[in-house]
């Protein structure tokens, strides 16, 4: 990287970092951890106090937890051994974190023939993402998750161009790894970055070596803790138990989103927590065979409340403290949240629609599509536009673009495969906003 523009990737990581900062120390002290923070939150202090990844239950009984990711509780506990057990130590982690993505953003919109002022600018909109900055405070790992599959990307591209590869391509394995102990889903993304961390003209055969490779690494991180699991569980599970839990709602609701379940009665007496996700499994298997077509009929439904607003920072604050954040402010937030994302998803549209490379008609119909779905309160068809018109590149176009393209494609399909099986929400989707906020900046064509 010539030292003009990592000069630029540096600024993008320090007004990330200062904007984030400055949202740790006005929430700090007003906003504690709650819904699935307050369990990431009460798992970190147990680790932090040598008292392993355990639930301490009313009666005093103690025992193995692995419903939650172990991921993000592991990386809040380092912070408070070292630093004390507060909400202001987590949201410090998430501020490195997502300081860390707008550097990332900046590394995988440049490239040879791209003007200095794209990646700048990626990175400066992911710094100040709408969506991103605010969710600093909450002890969740929604924000988390997009941080370390930017870095992970930004990798992946610099093993296309890197004299000595093998340190990107384990680092790319690492941040896939630690991704995957923070958000399982994240381990569908190993095969496709590894694939795409090769020089421009590799063959078939090089892409499938470091996708396996780079595959490899990630499970290799996971080991242990899946051993763990094995040997604590009374189950083996690669990370979490909770995929049960979350394929039953998925069976049975209604609107999309989480909704709560109607539990089988041959599950109300199992105690053990792997094996009551196990009979949640069995029984959402049971009734998703007995009706596939109303299972994928409510695929449409997920998508949209995990893609048509993300909404996870002006939730999340209101449910903290909504005298500190009122329903007035939660609005008002949302507002400006919907309408940047929107924007830059009409521009990572046309970024695409525009890009070198063949089937340039069928991009720009599909990109007009998303673009008219962008404005109306189907956004959710948007991203998926966005995904099939980067798909429509082809192999080969997709090889030269910038690594945000191929990237942006697949988190928007894998984010979209989860959530299709399983259900939505609004911060599950936020996993998509750094990328399609870097996409919008894109070089269309390799000489601008």
């Amino acid at each position: 990287m010539r030292g003009d523009r990592r000069r630029d990737a540096l600024l993008a990581l320090g007004v990330a970092l200062v904007a984030r900062l400055a949202v740790v120390a006005w929430a700090g002290g007003r906003f504690p951890a709650v819904e699935d923070g307050h369990y990431y939150d009460v798992l970190a202090r147990r680790l932090a106090a040598g008292q392993g990844y355990t639930w301490l239950w009313p009666d005093g009984a103690v025992t193995y937890a692995a419903h939650y990711p172990v991921g993000y509780p592991a990386m809040l506990a380092l912070a408070y051994a070292a630093f004390g057990a507060s909400a202001a130590v987590a949201m410090t982690v998430n501020a490195w974190l997502g300081a860390a993505a707008a550097y990332g953003a900046h590394r995988i919109v440049d490239g040879e023939g791209v003007a200095r002022w794209r990646p700048l600018a990626a990175g400066l909109v992911v710094a100040l993402h709408p969506a991103l900055v605010p969710y600093t405070a909450a002890v969740m790992t929604d924000g988390v998750t997009p941080a370390l599959l930017v870095v992970a990307a930004a990798m992946a591209s610099r093993a296309r161009s890197a004299g000595r590869t093998w340190p990107w391509l384990a680092g790319l394995g690492v941040a896939i790894g630690v991704a995957t102990l923070v958000r399982p889903q994240s381990l569908l993304l190993a095969p496709v970055l590894g694939a795409l961390a090769v020089p421009t003209g590799a063959s078939t055969k090089a892409r499938l070596a470091r996708a396996a490779a780079v595959t490899a690494l990630a499970l290799a991180c996971v080991a242990p803790w899946t051993a763990r699991n094995c040997a604590r569980m009374n189950r083996c599970a690669l990370v979490s138990v909770n995929g049960g839990w979350n394929l039953l709602i998925g069976a049975q609701t209604r609107s999309g989103a989480w909704e709560e379940m109607d539990v089988p009665p041959e599950c109300l007496t199992v105690w053990d927590e792997a094996g009551k996700d196990a009979c949640f499994e069995q029984a959402a298997r049971r009734d998703i065979a007995a009706a596939p077509l109303a299972w994928m009929a409510r695929a449409p439904a997920k998508l949209a409340v995990t893609l048509d607003y993300f909404g996870a920072g002006p939730w999340y604050l209101h449910a903290s403290n909504a005298k500190a954040f009122d329903d007035a402010a939660k609005v008002r937030l949302a507002e400006v949240e919907t309408v940047a994302c929107r924007l830059l998803l009409l521009g990572a549209l046309f970024a695409v629609a525009w890009m070198a490379g063949p089937r340039v008609l069928a991009r720009w119909l599909v990109a007009a599509a998303g673009a008219i779905a962008a404005v109306t309160v189907f956004g959710w068809l948007g991203y998926v536009a966005l995904a099939v018109a980067a798909l429509l590149l082809g192999r080969r176009a997709l090889a030269r673009a910038p690594m945000v393209v191929p990237a942006t494609a697949a988190v928007v399909v894998t984010t979209a495969l989860v959530h299709a099986a399983f259900f939505g929400a609004g911060r599950y989707g936020l996993v998509v906003a750094p990328f399609v906020a870097a996409c919008a900046f894109a070089c269309p064509r390799r000489s601008s």
